[in-house]
């Protein structure tokens, strides 16, 4: 009874930051023409009122794509329409087709901020705290600390009541799908994932762990008995829940290819504004955009993302364990983040969901790159008036997530998984590797904290106008690919004894 207090008391506190966060402004407020990511969903909420579902994906004089054309999947085009559906019976001037555009007032604000606090309570926070209750070892005290942490990560309550997206819904589904798993309810989890898949098609970034562990698991049971019993369940749910969701556009063949067309835009290019992925980091000393063809681009991003994608599944596929799904679940998401084409700075929030699954297991390096993910973002924090929110709500995150879940006490070599290192560097000199790591820790947050004030309270050199966000995009870079060849080496070592869980707990 009392842990379901806490449990209370820290969902509370996650609905109050959220709240007010989204008191603030939010993309592309009182900037016209195209305005900003506010006005694409109140724009899809226009339109998926007002016009048939054969119009939703198609350029036409009601549905100009150049101006914030649907390019999710269905499942979002859906969700679109419920809202739409509310706002008309509120105030019909919201969703009004065309005299709507670009359309601002309080009470319009309020409402669509209201339906995003609602997707995270109905998707979203159940799902975190079913997760940490459940599925995260230790005594009730430390499951509730690490989902008051989960609740507090900055970098999704600022896009998504700051910036304004509904990456909650998509997060949370695919959280949804990981619990299931976690529980063994795999035929669940896979319908989770399918509608994830179908809500935000960037849910692909963890695809591969998905399949690789169900995969594994159907051939660890026997591919002549249970095992093909149970793949063939998944297949079936899997088909099924794609047929639904797209039921409604099946009849035409072209109409299904101009969606796929639509959440696939391979003409929009490598990458897009200041994203610290390798693409934008090596444009910054060669310019890849002007060297290599669209078509060159396009293969080069693939094969770097495959080849960084397929040890860490193959090693899943090998050993379908719950802790290797999860490691494998960080390591694919960061392999596209950094090498996958047109990623955008939001996508890290597709690297911090996994990343805050392992709270608990590694909560130093969890933390770390949780923090470097939201500094990742800060130039578009910064265009959409949100500093103060930014500035807040990541320091709260970082005390609290350092102080409740000990996280500069529990760096010794074996609670880091540091061995792999050890036994890759042993020919230089024994060194206090968890010491330099706790170092590296305080460097890196004083200098996040140093280009942060110097992004706000500087100006650039006039030849120079994108230093700030260059640098904002290449350090937090720098970070992701270092958390991407330490996970993976995470991954290939030994799992964590019992002994040790023990010794935390």
């Amino acid at each position: 009874m009392q842990t379901w207090s806490l449990v209370s008391i820290c969902v509370l506190l996650g609905v109050i930051v959220r709240w007010g966060v989204s008191l603030n402004s939010y993309s592309g407020a009182g900037k016209p023409p195209m305005f900003g990511d506010y006005e694409a969903q109140r724009h899809w909420q226009e339109v998926t009122y007002n016009l048939p579902h054969q119009e939703w994906y198609v350029n036409t004089t009601n549905n100009d794509l150049n101006y914030w054309g649907l390019d999710y999947p269905p499942l979002t085009a859906y969700h679109s329409l419920i809202c739409a559906h509310i706002a008309k019976m509120i105030n019909p001037a919201w969703v009004e087709l065309h005299k709507s555009r670009g359309y601002e007032s309080p009470a319009h604000k309020l409402f669509m901020r209201v339906t995003v606090l609602v997707a995270d309570l109905l998707i979203y926070i159940p799902a975190v705290v079913l997760y940490c209750l459940y599925l995260t070892d230790g005594s009730a005290k430390k499951k509730v600390c690490t989902l008051l942490c989960f609740l507090l990560y900055p970098g999704l309550i600022l896009i998504d009541y700051g910036h304004f997206q509904y990456n909650g819904v998509s997060l949370g589904l695919a959280l949804w799908g990981v619990l299931a798993l976690g529980l063994g309810w795999d035929v669940l989890g896979s319908l989770a994932f399918s509608l994830a898949l179908n809500y935000k098609q960037m849910e692909l970034y963890h695809a591969l762990p998905f399949f690789c562990y169900l995969l594994g698991k159907c051939i660890k049971q026997g591919l002549m008995g249970r095992g093909l019993l149970l793949l063939l369940r998944i297949a079936i749910t899997v088909l099924l829940t794609f047929a639904l969701c797209w039921l409604p556009f099946l009849s035409d063949p072209s109409q299904t290819l101009q969606i796929v067309r639509r959440i696939f835009p391979l003409a929009r290019g490598l990458f897009e504004d200041k994203v610290a992925n390798t693409w934008c980091s090596l444009n910054t000393l060669i310019k890849i955009k002007t060297i290599l063809s669209s078509d060159s681009q396009l293969y080069l991003s693939l094969v770097c993302t495959l080849l960084a994608v397929l040890p860490s599944s193959i090693k899943l596929l090998m050993k379908p364990t719950f802790w290797q799904f999860k490691l494998a679940l960080v390591n694919s998401s960061l392999a596209f983040f950094l090498f996958s084409y047109h990623v955008h700075e939001k996508s890290i929030l597709l690297v911090s969901l996994p990343v805050c699954l392992l709270l608990n297991d590694l909560p130093l390096m969890a933390v770390w790159i949780l923090q470097a993910s939201t500094f990742s973002m800060l130039p578009l924090f910064l265009k959409d008036g949100l500093l103060v929110p930014y500035a807040v709500t990541s320091l709260a995150f970082l005390y609290f997530s350092v102080y409740l879940l000990s996280a500069l006490e529990r760096c010794s070599e074996e609670e880091l998984r540091l061995g792999a290192y050890r036994r890759l560097f042993f020919w230089l000199p024994r060194l206090d590797m968890a010491c330099i790591v706790r170092w590296k820790f305080y460097i890196c947050i004083a200098a996040m904290f140093a280009l942060s004030i110097m992004s706000v309270a500087m100006v650039p050199p006039p030849r120079l106008p994108d230093l700030f966000p260059v640098l904002v995009s290449t350090f937090a870079f720098l970070h992701f690919l270092g958390s991407f060849l330490y996970f993976n080496m995470v991954q290939f070592s030994r799992p964590p004894s019992r002994k040790s869980q023990k010794k935390n707990n």
